[in-house]
């Protein structure tokens, strides 16, 4: 059967201090080019300044790791980086202004919940038959939105839902959504090699508390379309080259030894794919991060010493094609 979700598109990783986000990130090996702030004059003939929220990328071909954070004003922005002036005709600016507000107020919530992975979005190779087949599997959303934005010399077109949980665009895990594929002509100029050799996205997991694992699955059966096998405690959904992994907060230490949820449910961990898992190693240990093993020979980095979110690492089995199928797999 098709699906039209195909894999992750991107997890995002909420923290509190950009600088220190960015440091930790290079010290894992991962190339991370500087953040990009949205940024307004607070009064006509004013300088722009930094407002809303903060990010950026570590990019892989098919999808990526996200940054963000909320702005403080006046408070610390990392050296370089990239203001960017909000242009838009005024008629459509208030309305850009209030959707940056409600996503830097959605971060600030994550916040105060932890520090950690708050953000995660499935690719989809048609848009609008996923938020059709969401809708009608009863699953409330925001509708297909539109954002264009510079990608280089080129406009980038970004169309993505959200999945209103808890309250609109957040479920109780964080902000949960679907976005059109990646275009990969426009995200090949966004590459560049990573130290620690990393590919793509392969996991993201979920822990929820073990009396509402059965519904918690439930609710990802519908928002993905597909259904998951079980793999000791945890279920595990097949998605095209990577996985989502939802366990109860019984089995986490199990799957990654001295985890703990900060709180329920959460998206505790990401697995990223590496060329050579002995060399990412290396260059770790001579980073002086600290490194644990999974029962399945991962190894990750404890959230507690990368903000609040356990950040695993895999060896590739296959390179990937620009489409994100493994080379030999149809």
């Amino acid at each position: 059967m098709a699906h039209e979700i195909t894999r992750l598109h991107h997890v995002g990783h909420v923290v509190q201090d950009m600088p220190a986000a960015l440091d930790l990130y290079r010290r894992l090996g991962f190339s991370v080019p500087a953040p990009s702030y949205p940024a307004m004059a607070p009064r006509e003939g004013g300088e722009p300044e930094p407002f809303g929220a903060a990010n950026t990328h570590a990019d892989f071909p098919c999808d990526f790791l996200e940054l963000a954070t909320v702005v403080d004003p006046g408070g610390h922005v990392p050296a370089d980086a990239r203001l960017v002036p909000l242009q838009a005709p005024p008629e459509v600016l208030p309305t850009l202004v209030e959707r940056i507000n409600a996503t830097s107020a959605n971060l600030a919530d994550c916040l105060e919940r932890f520090e950690g992975l708050h953000i995660l979005m499935f690719s989809s190779s048609d848009i609008d038959v996923s938020a059709a087949r969401l809708t009608t599997a009863g699953v409330r959303h925001g509708g297909v939105n539109t954002v264009r934005r510079p990608a280089g010399t080129e406009v980038e077109t970004v169309r993505y839902l959200e999945i209103d949980g808890v309250r609109p665009g957040v479920e109780a895990e964080g902000r949960i959504g679907v976005v059109a594929d990646l275009d990969p002509r426009i995200q090949a100029t966004r590459l560049a090699d990573h130290p620690n050799g990393a590919v793509g996205l392969v996991d993201a997991t979920l822990c929820t508390a073990d009396a509402d694992l059965d519904a918690v699955q439930e609710r990802y059966e519908r928002y993905l379309g597909r259904v998951p096998r079980k793999e000791g405690v945890s279920r595990v959904f097949d998605l095209d080259g990577a996985t989502l992994t939802v366990v109860p907060a019984s089995g986490l230490s199990v799957l990654l030894p001295g985890e703990h949820a900060p709180a329920l449910p959460a998206l505790v961990a990401c697995t990223v794919a590496v060329q050579d898992l002995a060399a990412t190693k290396h260059l770790l240990r001579e980073n002086e991060i600290p490194l644990l093993r999974t029962p399945s020979d991962d190894v990750f980095v404890p959230a507690t010493a990368a903000l609040g979110a356990a950040i695993a690492f895999r060896q590739a089995v296959e390179p990937r094609h620009q489409d994100g199928r493994q080379q030999g797999i149809v």
